[in-house]
């Protein structure tokens, strides 16, 4: 076995071992949940289009969103095909098995592409939806179903995606609104 793969293991493990109990079970499993298929990050960008003060906050959350998946479920799960932990250790798990590949973390990505977009607009609430994200990534290593790795490259990705959809819309859109 990999040395990385086999030290992420041991992580995954001891985080199993020292923390797991009822009620963090049940708490990290509605986390998660929340985060299955983005939908808590796509009803807040599709409400925000329904506010004029956020309507270019929600609309960039949604192309963020849409990025996200792109590069993280549509082509980084496929070309990389990493196996995922729960697999190699044979651990059982406290939700439905994943089908897809493990990296990147396409749960941490959407989260912090949309957390990270929403932060550019208002950072108050954005500091909230930065909490959200980072327990949405935890939650996906306390039910075994990522590495740390995976989660570390999906936040990085979603951050960086988030950073992206807001650079062109101040470069360009900006500049449009200003001439």
């Amino acid at each position: 076995m990999c040395p990385v793969i086999s030290t992420e293991l041991k992580i995954l493990i001891f985080i199993r071992d020292i923390f797991s109990n009822p009620l963090l079970d049940n708490f990290f499993i509605f986390i998660s949940s929340i985060g299955d298929f983005g939908f808590i990050w796509i009803a807040l960008g599709v409400a925000l289009l329904f506010t004029k003060k956020y309507r270019s906050t929600g609309f960039l959350m949604l192309g963020a969103l849409l990025m996200s998946f792109l590069v993280t479920n549509l082509f980084l799960k496929n070309y990389i095909a990493r196996i995922r932990p729960f697999d190699v250790y044979n651990a059982g798990l406290i939700i439905k098995a994943p089908t897809d590949f493990s990296f990147p973390s396409g749960h941490t990505s959407a989260s912090f592409a949309a957390a990270m977009t929403f932060f550019h607009f208002n950072r108050k609430i954005g500091k909230f939806l930065i909490v959200l994200a980072v327990l949405i990534g935890i939650s996906r290593l306390y039910l075994f179903v990522h590495y740390p790795t995976d989660v570390i490259a999906g936040a990085i990705i979603g951050i960086l995606i988030s950073d992206f959809v807001y650079y062109i819309y101040d470069k360009k859109f900006l500049k449009l609104k200003k001439d």
